[in-house]
């Protein structure tokens, strides 16, 4: 067995999803930091085929970087399952569970982690908006509600929908990236995201966007949004953040890097939105950031992440 700064890495990045630029900019900070430590480090695209890519590299474990469809669902999980080759992050199960928001909340109630009431719209069923609005009164789910994709990220395509009238302008925006929509109770209060890492969670973030809504453009648009590293919550708060991260985590079956994305209301109380098994990984995306705060580097947070799954190949 090659000791780690031996094997040659392969930093996913790109693809074909709706988040390739965000992918992109992951994966090279991530290419960055490994050709800044000495690896044999390459970037690998998988648009236009992967196979040929991988085989021609010659990689020994895969750092994905990949965000969205085909990278974040289990599929390029499973394609390196398949060619034996060692991968960074949630194994195929976890990582395709916890991209499908649905799924992720049948198993967040199954283990007591709160979170929004929702409903769940298929346009390949005929589930249409009006359909959809009834749907809401017959669940007592009160307006406003957030409609989004099912399996996405990045907050594209979602809408906050503060009546009935504007359901199906948000229907007909999220079906464009999905064909199951979820429709759920808008928790009015603060963003919150808590990381995971090898088991121990890092400290909470609070997310404060100048719109009033961490959409796309809160993200990633330079100073429309910001970030509050420890979250100024009490204890008991805090406490709570980091408990039921924990939990989703686990129910998931996640390992890796996986960050926790929360609401918390005036009362204190949490609800857990998804687990994002492959996060942003930029200088200056959350979970850098959290790690920084209890003294890990974005150096040692991306060999962290590296060792991980060069112990899985162990």
């Amino acid at each position: 067995m090659k000791p780690l700064l031996q094997n040659k890495i392969g930093v996913l990045m790109g693809g074909t999803s709706s988040e390739r630029d965000i992918s992109l900019k992951t994966g090279s900070a991530v290419l960055s930091s490994l050709l800044r430590q000495k690896f044999n480090a390459v970037e690998i695209d998988p648009a236009g085929g992967i196979l040929k890519k991988l085989e021609k590299e010659k990689i020994d474990i895969a750092f994905i970087s990949l965000h969205g469809p085909g990278g974040e669902d289990g599929t390029v999980q499973g394609l390196l399952e398949i060619e034996g080759i060692p991968y960074t992050g949630s194994n195929v199960l976890a990582s395709a569970i916890s991209m499908d928001k649905e799924l992720s909340k049948i198993i967040f109630l199954h283990n007591d982690i709160p979170t929004p009431n929702f409903i769940v719209a298929r346009l390949d069923a005929g589930d249409e908006a009006g359909k959809c609005i009834n749907m809401l009164a017959e669940n007592e789910i009160p307006y406003p509600v957030v409609c989004k994709p099912a399996c996405g990220g990045s907050t594209i395509g979602i809408t906050i929908v503060k009546d009935e009238k504007g359901m199906a302008e948000a229907f007909a925006l999220a079906g464009k990236y999905d064909g199951k929509l979820i429709i759920e109770e808008f928790i009015k209060g603060r963003d919150l995201t808590v990381g995971v890492l090898r088991g121990e969670a890092l400290p909470v973030i609070e997310m404060s966007a100048k719109s009033g809504f961490y959409d796309f453009d809160a993200k990633y648009k330079k100073g429309m949004t910001t970030y509050i590293c420890p979250a100024k919550i009490s204890e008991d708060e805090e406490m709570q953040c980091r408990q039921y991260s924990l939990m989703a985590s686990k129910a998931l079956g996640c390992s890796g890097s996986p960050r926790v994305d929360i609401r918390m209301d005036a009362e204190g109380n949490v609800y857990v939105l998804e687990v994002n098994t492959i996060p942003g990984m930029t200088e200056t995306s959350l979970l850098p950031m959290a790690a920084a705060k209890v003294g890990i580097s974005f150096d040692k947070l991306v060999y962290s992440i590296l060792e991980e799954a060069y112990e899985k190949k162990r």
